[in-house]
């Protein structure tokens, strides 16, 4: 089991303990999300790594984000608030994201391994990124910083 892994489950425990209803609803969605990309993975016994397990806190603070969005244009503030401490509660558990510096270093990098000279080679640019960063930067800041650079 992942160290990251190991960290979400104390804290379940934790917040059962607590009788913190909300952190607690919020780290069993993320261990069945966790659990189900797994699966997706390879089957039933497969777990994540901490990178992998990464991508998908990621891609749950995304889902929030939306509905945070969301809830404000509807002025739905109750629920903009709950989206928003959902968001706090997973940012704990991504790694320190990177700077734009850092992000416009492994960029640059990327595209002279690639060569590329036109955003025609943005796909090879940024899967070499992804990998680099591991996690540690979302896709559209990502994809930003290298279409910037290939425009």
């Amino acid at each position: 089991m992942s160290e990251l892994s190991q960290q979400i489950t104390e804290d379940m425990k934790a917040a059962m303990r607590a009788k913190d209803s909300l952190k607690l609803n919020t780290v069993r969605m993320l261990k069945s999300s966790i659990k189900n990309a797994a699966i997706e993975k390879g089957g039933a016994d497969a777990e994540l790594d901490d990178v992998e397990i990464s991508v998908v806190i990621r891609k749950e603070v995304k889902k929030r984000q939306d509905s945070f969005e969301a809830y404000e244009k509807a002025e739905r503030p109750e629920l903009a608030e709950k989206e928003k401490a959902e968001i706090e509660i997973l940012n704990v558990y991504l790694p320190k994201p990177l700077s734009e510096e850092e992000i416009s270093k492994i960029v640059d990098e990327a595209i002279a391994e690639v060569g590329a000279t036109s955003r025609k080679e943005m796909g090879q640019v940024m899967k070499l990124v992804g990998e680099r960063t591991g996690g540690r930067a979302d896709g559209k800041t990502l994809s930003q910083a290298v279409m910037a650079k290939l425009s």
